[in-house]
């Protein structure tokens, strides 16, 4: 496993990949000019129309074709992990030339050009199950359906795949919406990346997978040959180092099935949103309700019921469906930018720290991981929070894949949640999906039982402006041409003075907060509590690296007359910036404040299913 660098300055948020806008210049020009060399290695390979479809934190992955005009995916490891990291590549590609099945794109080769490995490999056909997601919100129940179905032979293929007569369990090891890609057009699964799979210890039943004494007395059965997965969607056994098994891609199969049938994007809603509650056919919810329980026998038998009635599954009959989710009531109101403008949201948000239940049996539990995605994911963003409030978090983060602006004040009182918000999204085709997961953050938040507040932020990662130094001691000297952008809302709202909308907030709470590391300078507060009495609404968002400082912003002025003043008051914002001293985040965010909604507090969504006769669902749809 991966040895994660400590990082002094801890994030108070995770994006799950950075955006190109929020990085250094000097780490922007390194992405482009590595992604330059990515394509240009390829074409001297002799493929062609290369384009780069994905990076996460072991590499970069790329699209293109041959020759023959097939569609090929070509992987490339980051040149500046370690070797052993590296080596990850040449293992994912021995793993996947043992996996023969219709449903996952094939191994091509593996090549090693001088330091640089590439795996090259067939590619799905369709976009995955995330991004389909993000744009549909919930999935129908007819196409849960299939994907169970046809996830389920492929996991017993695995089951019995063997390499020159050898009978070896394959694990995938990182089942989730986005490592499952979706044909449309022949309602088809693929499922793709196998940089988590080994060959497994144990089999469904518990027993060693060794098929001899010497390998049964070795040292690979007292620990695990487990890779971490992805920690939204891996289950119990696997996140706590369990020996590996096809029980683990159960657990990841589930989890997928529920967070795409609820329109999330983690496992952890499942005790408020269950999957009893997602109007699937009540056979199928059963599965899921086991297969996801906290009981490792009823997980099991949950498993084994699942794989024994695919065939039934696979016979369910449903209504036509124009494989949309059905329209909901947004729970909180939402706008639609009338102009039209290219944002990449980023979601900064407040206050984990109230929302953490430290408990140190699950620290001893998994100290044994030092996994870079465990490092990312969990041991400074999840570990210590109750189920529910890590689904709650990850419904935040989820806002940030939509083109969003805004904010939104969640305030937890005895009597239920108040909840103060401004949000807008610059594409009308994907607001029913993004009113399914701001719906989805209300409701988990209702089943949350605290008293404090949590707020979030959301701005374009393209309007944040960077200022760098040569050394951390030195301050940050804007250019002569910087100014904060703002829009201007379509019609002039005055300051009403029977309206309390004059409070000044910070980023997080009011007052200091142990996540704001950074100490603002008087004068820039002072600017802020004058922009405070102008009415807009928006946020400010100050990150000070050793030599890179990031200023995130989002501002909409509301009262037109006061125009000049708010330039102004922007512009002597930026003139202070040399004043900032040391390393942290800190920042601010002004609300409407003048519809604030009330939600009394829910533990657990009710149970809904789809009907067994499905003429039912279609006369009442009319």
């Amino acid at each position: 496993m991966t040895t994660a660098k400590p990082s002094g300055l801890k994030h108070f948020y995770i994006p799950e990949e950075q955006s190109v806008y929020l990085l250094s210049h000097a780490d922007a020009k390194k992405l482009k000019d590595w992604v330059s060399l990515c394509i240009s290695q390829l074409e001297q390979l002799g493929y062609s129309n290369i384009t780069m479809i994905g990076k996460g934190a072991f590499g970069f992955v790329f699209g293109g074709i041959d020759r023959e005009n097939h569609e090929l995916v070509f992987k490339f490891s980051r040149i500046t992990l370690p070797q052993h990291v590296q080596d990850r590549l040449e293992e994912e590609a021995f793993m996947l030339g043992q996996v023969r099945h219709t449903l996952v794109p094939a191994l091509v080769e593996f090549q090693q050009i001088r330091r640089q490995a590439i795996l090259v490999m067939q590619r799905a056909k369709g976009e995955d199950l995330e991004q389909v997601s993000l744009k549909k919100g919930p999935l129908p129940a007819a196409i849960i359906c299939k994907i169970a179905v046809q996830m389920g032979e492929i996991l017993l293929a695995l089951r019995y795949t063997g390499d020159e007569g050898s009978e070896k369990i394959i694990v995938h090891g990182d089942i989730k919406p986005s490592n499952l890609v979706w044909d449309e057009d022949n309602q088809q699964v693929a499922l793709i990346d196998w940089g988590s799979s080994v060959h497994a210890q144990l089999d469904a039943q518990g027993q060693y997978t060794a098929n001899n004494v010497m390998d049964l007395m070795s040292g690979e059965l007292q620990q695990t040959n487990a890779r971490l997965g992805d920690v939204y969607f891996i289950g119990d056994d696997q996140l706590n180092g369990h020996l590996s098994s096809p029980r683990f891609d159960e657990q990841g199969l589930a989890s997928t099935l529920y967070a795409l049938a609820s329109g999330q994007s983690s496992r952890f809603g499942r005790k408020v949103i269950t999957p009893l509650s997602l109007g699937l056919p009540k056979m199928l919810a059963d599965i899921l309700n086991a297969m996801l329980s906290d009981d490792r026998k009823e997980r099991e038998l949950g498993g084994d019921y699942f794989f024994k009635h695919l065939r039934v599954l696979k016979n369910i009959v449903f209504a036509e469906s124009k494989n949309t989710s059905s329209p909901v009531s947004p729970l909180l109101p939402t706008w639609v930018a009338n102009e039209h403008k290219e944002i990449e949201s980023v979601v900064y948000s407040s206050r984990k720290s109230f929302l953490r239940e430290e408990d140190e049996s699950i620290s001893e539990q998994i100290k044994y991981l030092n996994d870079a995605q465990f490092d990312r994911y969990y041991k400074n963003y999840l570990q210590g929070m109750g189920e529910t409030e890590k689904g709650f978090i990850a419904a935040v983060s989820r806002l940030g894949n939509y083109p969003v602006v805004g904010g939104m004040a969640i305030r937890w009182e005895v009597d239920g949640i108040y909840v103060d918000s401004s949000l807008q999204i610059y594409d009308q085709a994907l607001k029913p999906a993004f009113d399914h997961a701001i719906n989805n953050v209300v409701t988990l938040a209702r089943a949350i039982h605290r008293k404090g507040i949590f707020k979030c932020c959301l701005f374009n990662a393209k309007d944040t402006l960077h200022f760098e130094r040569e050394e951390a001691h030195t301050p940050f000297y804007p250019n002569d041409d910087t100014h904060i952008p703002y829009d201007v809302s379509s019609v002039s709202l005055p300051v009403d003075p029977n309206k309390n909308i004059e409070r000044m907030h910070s980023y997080f709470e009011d007052g200091e907060d142990p996540d704001e590391l950074l100490s603002l300078p008087k004068e820039i507060i002072a600017i802020i509590a004058q922009l405070n009495h102008i009415h807009h609404t928006g946020c400010i968002i100050f990150e000070a690296l050793p030599t890179h400082l990031k200023l995130h912003n989002y501002y909409r002025l509301l009262d037109h007359a006061k125009k000049q003043d708010f330039e102004m008051l922007l512009d002597k914002l930026v003139a202070l910036i040399p004043k900032i001293q040391g390393e942290g985040i800190s920042g601010f965010m002004k609300l409407p404040y003048k519809d604030t909604r009330y939600f009394s507090h829910l533990a657990e969504q009710p149970e809904r299913y789809y009907p067994r006769d499905p003429r039912q669902r279609k006369t009442n749809q009319r």
